[in-house]
């Protein structure tokens, strides 16, 4: 299932990007509303009901956990996005050494030496302790605009976003292993910081 809700994340992404060729409109109504059934989001329901699975769409027009979880990961690449020529999304590679996206904590674990340090270590601990998942989308929100302030050319893997957002809303055990991933990828030593170290 996880694997399903990537793909169909970065489908909508790559329509929204079109090589190059964004379409604007939707991706400013993405920016400007919450959630999908806000009426500007109207605009981008051909792209992102048309990449839906049947059994994934809603019965009675309330958000199912996997329309939630992809149309917030696909905002906040939206948010990402303006202002870039160049895509803000990739998959994370699982070759180290190739050229790809990070997983949206390990961008913030970048911007962890940066002057805003503390504000971003509060902001990351108060969502790492938040159990409700609209909660969560709010502050990754705020996150988000972090992240494109810093203008850092990082790509992020908003697909695996998306998986994780899915998994986030099927109970405490499973919100529990999501929050769990998300702290190893922000606190644990990054890289750089590390060869920084050794050369001291």
């Amino acid at each position: 299932m996880a694997h399903d809700i990537e793909r169909v994340t970065s489908q909508i992404i790559e329509q929204l990007y079109n090589n190059g060729d964004m379409d604007k409109a939707a991706l400013a109504a993405l920016r400007s509303t919450a959630s999908l059934d806000g009426s500007r989001a109207q605009k981008v329901w051909p792209i992102f009901l048309a990449n839906m699975k049947e059994e994934w769409l809603s019965k009675n027009g309330k958000q199912t956990h996997a329309e939630k979880a992809i149309f917030a990961a696909v905002r906040m690449y939206a948010v990402h996005q303006q202002a870039n020529e160049v895509c803000v999304y990739a998959k994370k590679s699982k070759d180290a050494n190739e050229d790809g996206g990070v997983e949206f904590f390990e961008a913030l674990n970048r911007l962890k030496n940066s002057d805003s340090e503390t504000a971003l270590n509060r902001r990351v601990e108060a969502l790492l302790g938040s159990t409700n998942v609209q909660a969560v989308i709010d502050q990754l929100t705020h996150l988000m605009q972090i992240v494109k302030g810093k203008k850092t050319g990082i790509k992020i893997d908003y697909a695996r976003l998306a998986s994780d957002l899915y998994r986030f809303q099927f109970g405490y055990q499973e919100a529990n292993q999501v929050r769990l991933l998300w702290g190893e990828q922000y606190y644990r030593l990054n890289k750089q910081d590390q060869k920084n170290e050794d050369k001291n």
